[in-house]
């Protein structure tokens, strides 16, 4: 199973919404995980449409960015205002990091507190607990995932947890500085779809063509940069579709038109078709420039397709 790990800005979520509508029958080969950064209408009306369709999901409870972290109260009030009260196929998650380390009784009390009807809890572990608490939390909470981030632990830890809860999560996105320093650039993403299962663990996730780090900037960019994930001798690969006139940051919509050219030509060599493909070609073909957003949500959705398309 695929654990496309999402902050809730925007345009994340309404690729998940969206993607809900498209593969409504692919569901079950996704359990999204996502890190709310701000209350907002989009964030409620995704998780609505997420239990509408009754997919399984993981909403984190103390993010580590945005508006919401420390917010504990008004993510409960999220859910239950989203969530029809009988829907139970989403698991609570809890990043474990430094912070969480020194509170995890005051974490289970709260947990075991709620009023919820959700089916258990999924750690996500950004550092190592000892096995103190390991065995606390086992005894105490559903534990139904441990996603562990194999850049912030050793290479063992994940043996202490029973291997039908283990998820691998790394970044595998290659970030660079500035959009204009992908121009002629494609890379490496990961070839974790075809080699989770034999080793050992029950799903995989990764940070899709955004990254781990997160910004709430929203500054003009001096060039426009399109990332698309492919599939070439089992591995998934990403190509970046650069504008070329990146001299200021005026006319947005001019560079844009210069990526996505780049972007339709070659997709059409390749014979590339995913639904966020057919959606780019169709702005190219009007000369629409939708707003960097919808280009966010375009890669989301056609990586997310990708994956569930080849597991």
């Amino acid at each position: 199973m695929y654990f496309p790990y999402l902050r809730g800005k925007q345009f994340e979520l309404i690729a998940l919404r969206e993607l809900c509508a498209l593969f409504p029958q692919d569901l079950s080969k996704i359990s999204p995980i996502i890190e709310p950064v701000k209350a907002s209408s989009t964030l409620n009306s995704t998780l609505a449409e997420l239990a509408n369709r009754n997919a399984n999901f993981n909403l984190i409870i103390n993010p580590r960015v945005g508006d919401l972290e420390g917010q504990y109260e008004k993510i409960i009030q999220i859910i239950t205002s989203s969530i029809p009260a009988d829907y139970s196929n989403y698991q609570l998650a809890v990043i474990v990091d430094s912070k969480t380390e020194g509170s995890i009784a005051a974490l289970i009390e709260f947990l075991n507190a709620l009023d919820l009807n959700y089916k258990g809890i999924s750690l996500i572990h950004k550092t190592e607990l000892n096995s103190q608490n390991i065995e606390l939390l086992n005894n105490q909470l559903n534990i139904v995932y441990n996603v562990i981030y194999f850049s912030k632990t050793s290479r063992r830890y994940y043996r202490e947890f029973e291997a039908n809860t283990l998820v691998s999560l790394d970044d595998y996105f290659e970030e660079q500085s500035r959009n204009a320093d992908y121009l002629n650039q494609e890379s490496d993403f990961s070839k974790e779809y075809r080699f989770y299962i034999l080793d050992g663990f029950v799903g995989f996730s990764d940070f899709l063509t955004i990254g781990d780090n997160y910004s709430e900037s929203g500054f003009l960019p001096r060039a426009v940069a399109i990332h698309l994930s492919y599939l070439e001798n089992d591995q998934i690969k990403i190509k970046h579709f650069v504008s070329d006139s990146n001299e200021d940051v005026s006319d947005i919509g001019g560079k844009f038109s210069e990526a996505i050219n780049k972007l339709v030509i070659w997709c059409n060599e390749k014979n590339l078709n995913t639904a966020a493909i057919i959606e780019f070609r169709d702005l190219q073909e009007r000369g629409h420039f939708p707003g960097l957003g919808t280009l966010k949500k375009l890669s989301i959705m056609n990586h997310i397709e990708l994956i569930i398309n080849n597991i």
